[in-house]
């Protein structure tokens, strides 16, 4: 990813490890630029406050490489974007100063939506608005459902599609109760309507055939005078005069010359004028033919007429022409279909409504039950890694509970006799509590967690979810604030084993988690000519252990410093190099 004027950032590439990469740097540096520069590449909103002073505008440019997912792809194929022969696409933001956005993907200019469909796929930001996410009931509904997995996925999307048929069925049961004396009225009308259509039986494109003919019957005379003259023209005079030939005569006396003369280049001259004699006479045949069809009877215009003038009454009324007429009487019978407010129609559409909410209370059953399941598993599992996260004494609930109703709400739905909200995501609440120590109650996590606890209540959730993430890159900026000591490490070890199934970037100030990376990044700020300039690199090893050391307490310069610093490399090396066996999660329950 690259990134230009962006903030306190002037030119910076990040070249970024298919595992885990770890930004670090002075506060004020720019660490949060590289968020805010992937918030933008996500389709995030774009702030002009954030454009460099004295920069025209901010860009941001990312290499999305091996993207394999059904969804990406198709994302991508719909906006018409270029990939490379290895499969990777670029996406590019720009802001200026003005404000006002661009985006770009595969080479083609896209609206900023497209980035934000293809982000989802491919990219998780996790940050302190990620986490006051977290603490929305809807969220912790889509954590349990992610870990379930197909359990909860399947019924789910068999449980909206009937409530989808349900919900038209009671509207439309509704309607017909409420509306009918409306409902009478406007059948009335269309009966009427399609009574009058009926009567005249129209037919496709006869109001055009009818002006053409009333314009032939109207000048009947001269189109007779017109096609007369120029029969007699082509074949002769009808009486047969000698001296009116007619060009028909004509050219067989010049072929009849032609043929008899010993000239052979007037002979092959003969075959053209039997062409242009062949063609003569089929058109004055066919002039003969009109002149037999012309009809001069009076009658016949004042049929037509009268015809013409009952299609006019139907498009005054109905539309601007007949078959507008005729697709107005379609829809009028299926509007008349939907209509009927017959006790016999009320008392099917009722049984109907019924039959499918029995359906849609047996598929929320079904829901409820496989997140009661996953629940207990999720709370068991998250637990599990928040006691190695410092957490011990710590313990997570995950609550399903149906939420009740009464009988004025539209979505109300009658469940073994209890009546329950039907929403789109079934008839549950879910809800995260922690049980902070055993004589603590279990409260909300944002009420029983402190700022450093949330934290790692978040990273045990994405561990415990790794190998349910469909999206190949996951990162957290500062998810480790408010957190030391050995808490610290252990993050640092739970963010290394995500590394080995998604590509990790962390945004961080603690040392013990840096240890981890498989590549260091640091963010140096300069000021030149009263400028601060930030740009980034990438620190091998002497320079991360020099790193370390002024993370750990500023002691870049001292022994001790850099003695604590390769003493925590080394740590987190040979931590890494026991843990390489199987990736995190495994042996926990696949529900994919």
């Amino acid at each position: 990813m690259r990134i230009q004027g962006l903030g306190v950032i002037e030119d910076a590439l990040l070249e970024l490890h298919p595992g885990f990469t770890v930004v670090t740097g002075e506060t004020g540096a720019g660490k949060t630029m590289v968020v805010t520069g992937l918030h933008l590449l996500s389709g995030g909103r774009a702030e002009a406050s954030k454009v460099r002073a004295g920069a025209g505008k901010a860009t941001v440019e990312g290499r999305f490489a091996g993207v394999a997912g059904e969804r990406a792809l198709e994302i991508i194929a719909d906006a018409g974007a270029d990939t490379d022969t290895d499969g990777s696409v670029i996406a590019l933001r720009s802001v200026g100063a003005d404000g006002r956005s661009r985006a770009h993907l595969g080479g083609r200019s896209v609206p900023v939506g497209v980035l934000a469909e293809l982000s989802e796929q491919l990219l998780a930001v996790h940050g302190q608005n990620d986490q006051l996410r977290l603490l929305r009931p809807a969220e912790q509904r889509a954590v349990i459902d992610r870990f379930a997995g197909a359990d909860v996925a399947v019924p789910l999307a068999e449980y909206r599609r009937v409530r989808a048929e349900w919900l038209a069925a009671v509207t439309e049961l509704t309607e017909r109760t409420t509306r009918s004396r409306e409902l009478a009225q406007q059948a009335d009308l269309l009966r009427h309507g399609l009574a009058e259509i009926e009567a005249v039986q129209p037919a496709p494109g006869e109001d055009a055939e009818l002006t053409e003919q009333i314009k032939r019957l109207a000048a009947v005379d001269e189109l007779r005078t017109a096609a007369g003259a120029a029969q007699a023209a082509l074949s002769g005079a009808p009486d047969g005069d000698p001296d009116a030939p007619g060009a028909l005569g004509t050219v067989g006396e010049a072929r009849r010359r032609l043929s008899g003369a010993e000239d052979s280049v007037l002979r092959e001259l003969e075959p053209r004028l039997a062409e242009a004699e062949a063609l003569i006479a089929d058109v004055g045949g066919e002039l003969a033919g009109y002149l037999e069809q012309l009809d001069a009877d009076p009658q016949h215009l004042e049929r037509v007429l009268a015809r013409q003038a009952e299609l006019k009454k139907l498009t005054r009324k109905y539309a601007a022409d007949v078959d507008g007429v005729l697709a107005w009487a379609e829809e009028a019978r299926q509007r008349l279909s939907t209509m009927d407010i017959s006790e016999e129609a009320l008392a099917e559409l009722a049984a109907r409504r019924d039959a499918l909410a029995e359906e849609l209370a047996g598929l929320a059953i079904r829901v409820s039950g496989a997140r009661a399941i996953a629940a207990t598993e999720l709370a068991e599992a998250i637990t599990a890694e928040l006691a190695g996260l410092a957490m011990g004494q710590a313990e997570i609930q995950v609550t399903v509970h149906r939420r009740p109703t009464d009988e004025g709400d539209p979505h109300a739905l009658r469940v073994h006799g209890e009546l329950l909200h039907a929403g789109p995501d079934g008839v549950d609440d879910v809800e995260l509590l922690l049980r902070a120590h055993s004589g603590a109650p279990p409260l909300p996590v944002h009420k029983a967690a402190s700022g450093g606890e949330l934290s790692r209540v978040m990273l045990a959730i994405e561990v415990v979810l790794a190998h349910a993430d469909t999206v190949q890159t996951l990162v957290f900026d500062e998810v480790d604030a408010g957190v030391g000591g050995r808490a610290a490490v252990e993050i640092g070890r739970r963010l290394a084993r995500l590394a080995r199934s998604h590509q990790v970037l962390v945004v961080t100030h603690l040392p013990q988690v840096a240890a981890f990376a498989d590549r260091h990044l640091v963010v140096d700020k300069g000021t030149a000519e009263g400028v601060t300039r930030s740009g980034m690199r990438v620190l091998e090893q002497h320079e991360r252990v020099q790193e370390l050391a002024r993370m750990l307490a500023g002691m870049a310069e001292t022994e001790t410093g850099r003695a604590h610093a390769e003493e925590l490399l080394a740590a987190a090396e040979a931590d890494k190099r026991a843990a390489g066996g199987a990736p995190a999660g495994e042996g926990r329950r696949r529900r994919r």
